[in-house]
């Protein structure tokens, strides 16, 4: 039976299969929201999916001056005081699409008269049959519990509808070499195994990242939670100099996403701080050899990587680390206490 370790070194042929198979779809949804002249999107997602719309915020402001807003889904469910929606792209992402409460997103939307689009793993789910658009992510069975090759699909899905709707071919160039950059950084597989060892007693981290990879950082702190049981806090770089960083003292773990781009300058000036005046423990994935250095445990992605494409290629050290931290902690990686593969919230 694959395992968590398994799916995660299927990312490379997924990823790419998903830009053979499913570029038209990506361009066909573009096409009808201009047609529809969409003014802003708004997504509903819970989990690894809610991380992946954190990356939507990002790329589809910076590329496509796309604002997108993040549902509250009780107000939907208990409340029952969904928002005005006029004017948006109601969204729904979901690996599973069979949370009632990110269905009952897209059935309001459908009400309201809004365009709604699913990305989905599951075409033929609940969340898919109240879409007009369907996105499939084609990523095949995920059984382990933890999301690996469902996450970085959906960050792919969203990525060519943006590419999509600016219509600028180069960026479907950039696209296409994604998965080779994520088959070198597993290529550090047996490194990471032994590098965490040094974290076997590790209880307590924070993570840092900003801009496209705040997302990253947000979905390795959940990789950490669900699978080692630390506790383990995600923060924007710059949020968490406005207070939480007076808790760091000596040897405390700090794990930070900083590739090179518009926001790496503050990355590495608070990693220099936090090496130099509180001694923390950093474990650093950057493309840049100054950021590297500064880490006990460095994680090296490859050099070239537009910005905007990070996120596909972070995340994956991010998940070796934690499945084989899962691995030294003696713990399954594969069915992590108290959860299961579908979570059906309201």
């Amino acid at each position: 039976m694959p395992s968590l370790r398994d799916e995660i070194f299927e990312q490379p042929a997924c990823l790419r299969a998903l830009i053979h198979n499913q570029k038209e779809t990506a361009q066909r949804i573009a096409e009808v929201i201009h047609q529809r002249e969409v003014h802003y999107a708004f997504l509903a997602a819970r989990g690894s999916s809610d991380n992946a719309g954190r990356y939507a915020n990002y790329l589809w402001g910076a590329h496509n001056r796309l604002p997108l807003a993040l549902a509250t889904p009780s107000l939907f469910t208990y409340y029952k005081s969904p928002p005005a929606l006029k004017g948006a792209l109601v969204l729904g992402v979901s690996q599973s699409g069979k949370s009632p409460d990110i269905v009952s997103v897209l059935d309001e939307g459908r009400n309201q008269g809004c365009l709604t689009l699913a990305i989905t793993n599951a075409p033929q789910s609940p969340l898919a049959e109240r879409a007009d658009l369907v996105f499939d992510i084609q990523a095949g069975l995920e059984k382990a519990v933890a999301a690996t090759k469902t996450y970085t699909a959906q960050l792919m899905a969203i990525a060519m509808i943006s590419a999509a709707l600016a219509g600028i071919e180069s960026r479907w160039e950039e696209l296409e070499n994604v998965p080779a950059w994520v088959d070198q950084v597993l290529r550090q597989d047996e490194t990471i195994a032994r590098m965490v060892q040094r974290y076997r007693y590790m209880h307590l981290c924070v993570v840092l990242g900003r801009g496209f990879n705040y997302a990253t950082a947000f979905e390795w702190a959940l990789k950490l939670k669900e699978l080692t049981y630390i506790v383990a806090e995600p923060y924007s770089s710059a949020d968490f100099q406005h207070g939480p960083i007076a808790m760091v003292e000596g040897g405390f773990p700090v794990l930070a996403v900083t590739p090179s781009g518009m926001v790496f300058e503050t990355m590495l000036s608070m990693l220099i701080d936090l090496r130099h005046n509180h001694a923390a423990e950093l474990v650093v994935i950057s493309d840049n050899d100054q950021a590297l250095e500064l880490a006990q445990s460095p994680l090296r992605l490859p050099a070239g990587i537009p910005e905007w494409l990070t996120p596909l290629v972070s995340i994956v050290p991010a998940q070796l680390f934690a499945c084989h931290l899962t691995l030294a902690k003696g713990y399954d990686t594969d069915q992590p206490r108290g959860l299961n593969k579908v979570t059906r919230t309201r």
